[in-house]
Parts: C-alpha cells; structure tokens; sequence
C-alpha cells in the first residue's frame, strides 16, 4: 500500500465518520475508495466494517444527550438491531464472494437513492413529528412491533452491507415514531454502532485472514476523529454538501465495481 493509498483512506475514514454522525451512509465514502484502490470487494465491506466501529462510538457519545428518555423502545430495538446484524454477518460470510459481487451494486445504487432523497424522508418525518400531539415517548403496541420488525431488516442489511442504514433506520422511526429528529439521529447513530460491532466481530473471528487490518486502522484513526467532528459542528454544515460528496464518491465506486 503507497503512501498515497494510506493518506487516501485515512480521509476518507474522516469523511465517513463526519458523515455517518450527521445523516449516516459514510460507508459510501469509505468502501467506493477501497474498492477504487483495488480491494476486492468482501475484504473492502469487512475491513470497512472494522474501522468504522471507532467512528459510530465517538458519534453516538457525541449524540449521547439525545438519548435520554428514549430506553423504553431501545430496550427492544438493541436486541433487534444485535440478532438482525447477526444473520447480515452469516449471509456475508456464506454466501459465494460472486453473489455479493452482483448484489452489492444494486445496494448500492439503492444507497444512493436513499440518500437523494434523504432531505425529504427528514423533512418528512419533522413534519410527523410537530404534527403528533402525544407525548414523543407514547408508542402504540401495533407500532412498536413494525418499529423492532424494520429495526430487525434494517440490522440484516447492515450486517451484509453497512451503506445508508442510517438513512433506513432514520425512514424506519420517521414512519412510525412521533420523534424529532435529533433523537431519531441519536438513535441511528447507537443501533448503526451496535450492527458494526456486530458485523466486525463476526467477520474478526470467522474471516480474520480477509481484513485488511492496514486499511481497517486507517479508516478507524480517522473516522474516530471524524464521528467527534461530525457531532460537534454536524448542525452548522450543509448536508446537501455531504449528500453531493457521497453521490460522487458512490457513483465512481459504483461505477469500478461494474468494470472490474
């Protein structure tokens, strides 16, 4: 790897730390530039896994404040986010590398649309959210089952392939939650966390020889500093600036997959 190639991934693990703490989907900046720089691409999803458990952790501690007053659901979202992240993790490590090389494209370009229209998912879910007149805690039992069901399909995805859950999860607790956006931000950023740390320990264990443990502790040094960056001045920046980087950066990664 050229010196090049480090300074390369180190930014981008900043990029994806910043990102992953203010609207999610960094992994758009992070596993593009693996793959761009020729990793093949099971080893770019699990090394990028790995490194960006550092950057969720300085991300959620960032949001912390926000999830006060929130354990009553995340007590079963956890659990939900865990068990799906698991069977994400085994349908990676299973599957033929040649499966995951023809569906990842196709997640990715779903990725990328989520993230287009991220702007009006948010502005949607605000809307619910100054609409509702109970209390934001107040969830009906039909609600929060579908809210642990999306929770649980949404922890698959990123247990298989880590880009825009965020952005699923925000969809997800947009839909059924009477919830600022902050929280649901807050809440993304633990669940996203805990579906890494599960997808990084799994791939650690069962594919060590796979991680391109070089790449991982790049990517990790700089998205710890990015995940601090990204909750401490995340409500100053423009997101429609991060959403046009993560287009950008997608499509030419999009792009190296389907030429490879």
């Amino acid at each position: 790897m050229s010196v090049l190639d480090m300074v390369l991934i180190a930014l981008a693990g900043v990029g994806a730390g910043a990102i992953n703490a203010l609207v999610g989907s960094g992994t758009l900046i992070t596993f593009p530039t693996l793959v761009a720089l020729g990793f093949p691409p099971v080893t770019a999803t699990m090394s990028n896994a790995v490194g960006l458990v550092a950057g969720g952790v300085s991300g959620t501690w960032g949001y912390r404040r926000e999830l006060r007053g929130q354990w009553s659901r995340l007590r079963w979202q956890i659990p939900a986010s865990f068990i799906g992240a698991l069977g994400g993790a085994w349908l990676l490590l299973h599957l033929p590398e040649k499966v995951f090389t023809q569906v990842v494209p196709v997640l990715l370009v779903l990725a990328l649309a989520l993230v287009v229209i991220g702007p009006r998912i948010q502005s949607w879910a605000k809307q619910r959210a100054e609409a509702a007149g109970r209390s934001l805690d107040h969830v009906s039992t039909a609600r929060m089952v579908a809210l642990v069901a999306g929770t649980f399909a949404v922890g698959v995805y990123g247990g298989y392939f880590t880009a825009a859950q965020g952005i699923l999860l925000i969809a997800v607790m947009g839909a059924l939650l009477p919830d600022d956006m902050q929280r649901m931000n807050a809440v993304k950023n633990l669940l996203s966390l805990i579906v890494n740390i599960v997808a990084a320990v799994a791939y650690t264990v069962v594919a060590f020889d796979r991680i391109s443990w070089a790449a991982a502790g790049l990517i990790a040094i700089g998205s710890l500093l990015g995940g601090f960056a990204g909750a401490h001045y995340g409500r100053r920046l423009s997101p429609g600036a991060l959403r046009a980087v993560i287009v950008v950066v997608g499509l030419i990664g999009l792009y190296r997959l389907v030429t490879v």
